[in-house]
């Protein structure tokens, strides 16, 4: 596993989360989806990446050209 594929998987998977929580629970869930896509927009810009920093502490390998 990589940062790339554990990135991937995390987010993913908490999308996924959400929009089930929001359809069986409570549509206010649907907040999460949104901040979610905002973040994925903002590591766009800045490279800055909470999560990728802590899967590298973690030892996960990472390719070329992702930071």
């Amino acid at each position: 596993m990589t940062v790339e594929r554990a990135i991937l998987l995390t987010v993913g998977g908490l999308i996924i989360l959400s929009v089930l929580l929001a359809v069986y629970m409570n549509i206010n869930w649907l907040w999460l989806t949104g901040i979610l896509g905002a973040h994925l927009v903002q590591v766009s810009f800045t490279g800055l990446c909470p999560v990728v920093m802590m899967f590298k502490r973690m030892g996960l390998p990472s390719k070329a050209g992702f930071t």
